[in-house]
């Protein structure tokens, strides 16, 4: 279960925070997936953490969007992390109409576990 956060500056329109919010869980299972953990398109609660936060008066950086990945580590993960990365680039940079956006993929030695309904 990958774990999202995203910081954005304030000035992004609610529309485009929007259709982020409704693009990233789609568009981070497809950058995670692996066969450890497979996709079949079918999102599940659970499944995927997105969390967003406007970037603070304290707060530094320039981009416009900064969105950080954690996902449990499997070395079929690891071995392409970087194609990973930009393909959630690619997809963010389109729902959030900007370019000025930065990804960080962190793949950590991980344990999940989550209670049933």
């Amino acid at each position: 279960m990958p774990i999202v956060e995203v910081t954005h500056d304030p000035q992004i329109a609610p529309a485009r925070l929007q259709a982020l919010a409704e693009a990233l869980p789609h568009a981070v299972s497809l950058a995670v997936q692996c066969p450890e953990e497979p996709y079949d398109g079918r999102l599940q609660p659970g499944d995927v953490e997105v969390r967003f936060r406007s970037r603070g008066p304290h707060d530094s950086g320039g981009l416009d969007v900064v969105v950080e990945v954690r996902s449990k580590w499997f070395a079929s993960r690891a071995d392409s992390r970087q194609e990973r990365c930009d393909r959630l680039r690619d997809a963010v940079v389109v729902a959030a109409g900007t370019t000025q956006v930065g990804v960080y993929l962190s793949l950590p030695v991980a344990g999940w576990a989550q209670g049933e309904r």
